[in-house]
């Protein structure tokens, strides 16, 4: 029996001596990331040891989080409890089909990225229609589709259907093409109404049709209001982004007596007065050619009119 418990003792003393000898895990991808990936590895189905190759993974900076930073510590998560028929989700989610409120999966975001051009997200038309940071942005992915100019349209155009078919159009922004993308003229963390990049939707066309911009001795009001008054940014099937065809755009608001009231129709018959011809051609472009604004000091009552 002295044996057996002297044994005994050995064998607990060995086991012991083997668990202290034995060295602690290693994080791998991010500072403190040992015991997330006793279960996480490569193989999982949604690859979340790729965020080591994004700026989120990069551990030589002090400010890189961990994963406790985003998901919370998950207690229950790490040692499932001997209860509980599936392992609990972590504290903080952000999947497809999270529970976790979406204030606090932007919270988590915001920790770290309040500054800059997302110091207005909380007033922003994307946060105020429950869009999460989560639900454009790709975390663990090495390559963040939102965040690259070429494949961000497809992210936006998820949920914006009408601005798809817009941009398809013969005539369109080079967005389709990769010259530009939707954050050339969003700020979609912004707070303005339109979530644009600059204040209004002029100072936004001016960043870079800066020749419309002005001043001119003659200026014409739409387009120091809102270019959108006679242009469709996004894309349509007339020439220079237009909402309809000259004389027809023109005649929205220059719809008085004399020829802008006219139908832009050829002649019935063989005339030589302008107040039948002005809308033939190219319409009114095609003696007002200066139409976003003049520089004519000409001493005349037509100097205003937009005339070469």
């Amino acid at each position: 029996m002295r044996l057996a418990h002297l044994a005994l003792l050995a064998a607990l003393f060995s086991a012991g001596a083997a668990a202290q000898d034995k060295p602690a895990r290693k994080d791998m991808v991010l500072n403190g990331d040992a015991k997330c990936t006793r279960c996480h590895n490569e193989g999982d189905d949604y690859p979340v040891l790729a965020i080591g190759k994004t700026k989120h993974g990069t551990m030589a900076d002090a400010r890189t989080p961990t994963c406790t930073s985003c998901h919370g510590e998950s207690d229950s998560h790490i040692n499932k409890p001997a209860s509980a028929t599936e392992r609990p989700r972590p504290d903080r989610s952000f999947g497809k089909h999270s529970k976790t409120p979406l204030e606090e999966r932007s919270a988590a975001c915001l920790t770290c990225h309040q500054g800059g051009n997302r110091i207005q997200w909380q007033m922003s038309a994307h946060s105020n229609r429950d869009v999460a940071c989560s639900s454009c942005h790709q975390i663990h992915a090495a390559h963040d589709k939102v965040r690259d100019k070429l494949t961000q349209p497809d992210t936006c155009f998820t949920c914006h259907k009408e601005q798809r078919a817009q941009i398809n159009r013969p005539w369109h922004h080079p967005v389709p093409e990769g010259k530009m993308s939707c954050s050339s003229c969003h700020n979609v963390h912004g707070g303005n109404p339109k979530q644009l990049v600059r204040d209004s939707v002029t100072e936004t066309c001016f960043t870079c049709h800066m020749e419309k911009r002005g001043p001119f001795v003659h200026n014409h009001p739409p387009v120091q209001e809102d270019c959108a008054i006679c242009h469709q940014p996004h894309g349509t099937t007339i020439p220079s982004l237009l909402k309809a065809r000259p004389p027809y755009l023109c005649q929205e608001c220059h719809s008085h007596t004399s020829h802008p009231s006219q139908a832009g129709a050829l002649p019935g018959g063989r005339t030589a007065s302008t107040s039948l011809l002005g809308s033939v051609g190219r319409g009114c472009l095609t003696c007002h050619t200066n139409i976003h604004g003049s520089n004519s000091t000409q001493n005349s009552a037509t100097a205003g009119r937009f005339r070469r």
